[in-house]
């Protein structure tokens, strides 16, 4: 297993009050011809990461979309798999992620008990994440998968609580998810009430569709943003999105100068 060099770096993003901006990529969705003009996007607008995974891969795709992606960018790789078949030792890390806003015993450790031994020798940085699905107003494909129910949207309490339980079992981040194609994307609200009780990098997901989202969500508190689905509709949005989210952490940063004076 690598060094925690990625996480180290969420975890000063969020010391300082840096905003991450992140694509998911679904390697079931893309096509090769198509990753280009995003590949492109994403290395114009500075994106910080991309997280590679779906509920539904298919291996070799995955493995031929990485190594497609590493001769054409930098921009390092994160595997947000979907299921414990999901591995690829092309990538940089992976989001170990438990479902902690679900009650299935499998997907909060059993799968990891049979990855554990294949991640313990590969060569990537293993990023343990407490997964949080939150209801976007259809069933996801995630909650399909995973027999499992979302926090109701108007929840922000059991979000909370279940975010710090995540994070005094150890977890080192959270990830807050509306899922795939989410109608309603999680809201600011709730972020804040969230990232207001922990003190670990809180990524958030789901039905982002525009700048002015992905702007609220930073300001309410995500240290991550990832957008998905709007992209690869649109790949232009990177541009638009990546710059709304790093406009929201400059004026952080000039906040806490401010109060420095």
């Amino acid at each position: 297993m690598a060094d925690n060099q990625l996480y180290n770096q969420f975890l000063r993003a969020k010391q300082t009050g840096q905003k991450k901006f992140v694509v998911l990529i679904d390697p079931d969705k893309v096509r090769l011809g198509k990753i280009h003009k995003v590949l492109e996007y994403a290395m114009d607008a500075g994106v910080d990461y991309f997280f590679i995974g779906g509920s539904l891969v298919v291996n070799d795709m995955l493995d031929t979309l990485l190594k497609s992606i590493k001769e054409q960018c930098n921009i390092p790789l994160i595997l947000f798999p979907g299921n414990s078949f999901q591995l690829s030792y092309k990538a940089d890390g992976l989001l170990f992620l438990s479902l902690i806003s679900g009650r299935n015993a499998d997907l909060l450790i059993g799968k990891h008990v049979i990855t554990a031994p294949f991640l313990k020798m590969s060569p990537l940085e293993i990023i343990s994440t407490g997964y949080m699905l939150v209801d976007g107003g259809i069933m996801t494909s995630v909650q399909y998968m995973s027999n499992t129910s979302p926090i109701p949207a108007n929840k922000e309490d059991i979000a909370l609580c279940t975010a710090m339980a995540g994070e005094m079992l150890g977890l080192k981040q959270i990830y807050m998810d509306a899922g795939s194609g989410a109608r309603e994307p999680i809201s600011a609200s709730m972020i804040n009430t969230v990232s207001g009780g922990i003190n670990i990098p809180l990524i958030v997901g789901g039905g982002i569709r525009d700048p002015k989202k992905a702007a609220e969500n930073a300001k309410a508190g995500a240290d991550v943003i990832v957008v998905g689905n709007a992209i690869e509709k649109d790949p232009v949005l990177i541009t638009e999105m990546a710059a709304a989210v790093k406009e929201n952490c400059r004026s952080v940063t000039l906040v806490d100068e401010g109060h420095s004076h």
